[in-house]
């Protein structure tokens, strides 16, 4: 989803895979983690797996230049701390210059992005810039509303004035917050009213250019948000009861939700504009509906609902879609909840989680892992002193353990939530020791830790050992914000109080 807080500015790729079914079937691949892959090998994992399509959500040079002579085609764009700079139109101009054209030459990077299938005919601009990400969600308090649609129009006349508006198109990411119905019922559908005056400026630019509306769409935060949502209609595998709208039966609400955005293109005066799901997956940790098993069955569904080629009641035929996320991030802001950090369909490591399908026919079969991905030593830090009772300064400890390192597997309903008091503690330890490294020196708690070659993972609950990083960690505040409210949160599940 939408990456939030202090790390919002932080570069995420989308990755392409092609199926058997016809369609470019994409997945958000994010770095807010603490050691991160390099990107030589994130390359080499992507081409294992016969991906051929990149997105960055920046135009990072590092990850740019590991992807010259890949024959990997690009997708760039612009984070939202810089909407503000491309006000100025001197600014735009620049920017394509040197994020676009600059590497347009036979032999650089293969910046384009050609072929995607819309229900009933195709469209084939080269490249798409997203100006912004989920720019308009109501956590951001209205931030960006003034701003986005003037950056998106300099953005798209420089890159006309470059000569590239026929084959270069900007749009902008959306979250699907943007739009709402009253009765929950897709013919209610229509933009939110506190910014419905931006999106139709918005929506009529893109169908103008012939560029596609971008929706960021999350069934499982319709289970997580409500508990009265009906958990079977969060899938797509028709287990649960339908609801009926205008004589059509919705058995899930991916579907639901995006004929929501139909009709509000439709009151819009934009009935025919494309659509493209930026974003939709599931995650694997930090809640109750958040594991493994819900995640296969999600995929497993939205995998042959693809593959079939169906679209939805409102939009049949084909559609793109891009799964959030490609590897799980350590250092995500949690305020959404603690599943945020456990997105990937692949661990931080480069491992997959599962088996999935991605033609959608019944070829289940794990993906391959990253190579070349060097782990730390076989070591753990964990709990000293067993016989210590409670006590303030050892609930500091954790606190501060869990305030610096992710801790989120120790919430209700995760992976690690069946550990006993004692387990908790060596579990906070070693996130933290592994966060910094294995520093002998990150592995003291005054005298309450101590290392060992055991490995302390037991039943469901795994702990990590972390790999040699690709670069240098960055601090801020948005881990320790919010991962220190995590850490006090879980010291009173501990009961170390």
């Amino acid at each position: 989803m939408a990456q939030r807080g202090a790390f919002s500015w932080v570069f995420f790729l989308l990755v392409s895979f092609f199926t058997s079914h016809g369609d470019a079937l994409g997945v958000n691949w994010g770095t807010q983690a603490s050691h991160t892959l390099h990107p030589s090998i994130v390359v080499g994992m992507l081409k294992d797996n016969g991906i051929n399509k990149v997105k960055l959500f920046d135009s990072d040079s590092w990850t740019l230049k590991a992807l010259v002579g890949s024959g990997m085609e690009v997708m760039v764009a612009i984070p939202n701390k810089d909407l503000k700079t491309y006000l100025k139109y001197k600014k735009a101009k620049k920017w394509v210059k040197d994020s676009i054209s600059k590497h347009l030459y036979d032999g650089g990077v293969d910046i384009r992005m050609t072929g995607f299938k819309f229900y009933s005919w195709r469209f084939e601009p080269d490249l798409y810039v997203a100006v912004g990400n989920e720019p308009f969600l109501t956590s951001y308090n209205g931030s960006f509303v003034n701003i986005t649609f003037p950056a998106l129009t300099n953005i798209q006349k420089a890159l006309e004035e470059a000569g590239l508006g026929d084959k270069v198109k900007a749009t902008v990411a959306l979250n699907a917050d943007v739009y709402q119905s009253a009765s929950n019922k897709p013919s209610d559908g229509d933009f939110r009213g506190d910014i419905k005056d931006r999106m139709l400026e918005i929506v009529r630019f893109l169908n103008e250019k012939n560029s596609p509306f971008v929706v960021n769409i999350y069934p499982f935060l319709s289970l997580y948000q409500n508990p009265d949502f009906p958990v079977d209609y969060a899938f797509l595998d028709d287990r649960g009861e339908s609801i009926e709208d205008d004589g059509i039966e919705y058995s899930n609400v991916f579907d639901a939700n995006l004929d929501t955005l139909v009709w509000a293109l439709r009151k819009s005066e934009v009935p025919d504009l494309k659509i493209l799901v930026g974003e939709i997956g599931w995650p694997t940790d930090g809640d109750k509906f958040a594991n493994r098993t819900l995640a296969k069955r999600f995929y497993d569904g939205l995998m042959k609902k693809l593959a079939t080629g169906a679209g939805t009641p409102l939009r049949p035929g084909g559609l793109s879609v891009y799964l959030f996320g490609l590897v799980d991030e350590d250092m995500k802001s949690v305020a959404p909840g603690n599943f945020e950090r456990h997105w990937g369909i692949f661990s931080f490591d480069g491992k997959p989680k599962f088996p999935i399908d991605f033609s959608g026919k019944g070829q289940s079969k794990m993906p391959v892992a990253a190579k070349g991905v060097v782990p730390l030593e076989s070591r753990w830090c964990v709990f000293g002193k067993p016989e210590m009772k409670n006590s303030s300064k050892l609930g500091d400890l954790v606190n501060y353990a869990c305030s610096n390192a992710d801790c989120t597997a120790l919430g209700y309903g995760s992976s690690c939530n069946n550990l006993d008091r004692n387990g908790n503690i060596s579990y906070a330890f070693n996130m933290y020791f592994q966060m910094q490294s294995q520093d002998v020196q990150a592995c003291d708690f005054d005298g309450m830790a101590t290392i060992t070659t055991k490995n302390a993972s037991t039943g469901t609950c795994l702990f990590p050992i972390q790999i040699m990083s690709a670069g240098v960690r960055v601090i801020g505040d948005g881990i320790s914000a919010a991962a220190g409210f995590v850490g006090l949160v879980l010291f009173g599940i501990f009961g170390l109080m």
